[in-house]
């Protein structure tokens, strides 16, 4: 049985597994799982139906799982929407929002007072980096680096393999810098490097480097001036 502070509230249906750490003042909506590994920090709210400390698996045609992972650790003063989902391997740090049908995989960190939106996915071995703002439906492709302050609109897109699945290739995300804002229903290719206080317009395509200090737009995207 996990021990739960007399502080915390916990809603209706709520299944908290053995070994689960919480802290106080915690509020957990009903319906709401935590596996096994979870560790919770001190004003942490939860919303309902959610399912926190998913263990990660596969089959034969996807990656295979490198290890298995057995800690979930979510920080303090966070706050949980409704039926969000967030495997083991990865760290919520402190002041971090997650809206509603949010999903994040295992081996992903997520630094302090990020903010990720409705329905956004954030895939494994992301780093996403301070004051972050990730809006409703962008999709943040495994192994993809956000540095601080980052802004990504709804419904962004990004891509990890090359080769759509044809041949081998070492699955590598976008790497987007310091301060770069990336517009609604843009598009970002594999491996590509977008650089520091740049700007991706609206509806873009990104199939190559972007340097620091440019606005871009189009598809392809292309410069149109220095920020």
């Amino acid at each position: 049985m996990a021990n739960i502070p007399k502080n915390t509230r916990v809603g209706k249906n709520t299944v908290i597994e053995e070994g689960v750490k919480i802290g106080e003042n915690v509020i957990i909506g009903h319906n709401t799982v935590i596996l096994k590994g979870t560790q919770i920090g001190n004003n942490v709210e939860i919303g309902s139906n959610c399912v926190l400390g998913i263990q990660p698996g596969s089959n034969k045609r996807m990656r295979k799982i490198s290890q298995n992972y057995s800690q979930l650790i979510i920080k303090n003063n966070t706050k949980i929407g409704n039926i969000v989902s967030i495997y083991l391997g990865t760290l919520i740090s402190e002041n971090v929002f997650i809206g509603d049908h949010a999903s994040i995989r295992e081996n992903v960190s997520v630094e302090e007072g990020t903010v990720i939106g409705r329905a956004a996915i954030v895939e494994l071995n992301s780093k996403i980096g301070k004051n972050c703002t990730i809006q409703t439906l962008a999709y943040v492709t495994g192994d993809t680096t956000l540095e601080d302050n980052v802004f990504i609109g709804p419904c962004v897109s990004m891509s990890n393999d090359k080769y759509m699945g044809a041949q081998n290739y070492r699955l590598k995300g976008p790497y987007i810098k310091e301060r770069a804002k990336i517009g609604n229903n843009s598009s970002l290719l594999p491996g590509i490097i977008v650089g520091e206080n740049t700007i991706v317009g609206a509806g873009s395509v990104v199939t190559k480097d972007l340097g620091s200090n440019q606005v871009v737009a189009g598809v392809p995207a292309k410069k149109l001036k220095n920020t």
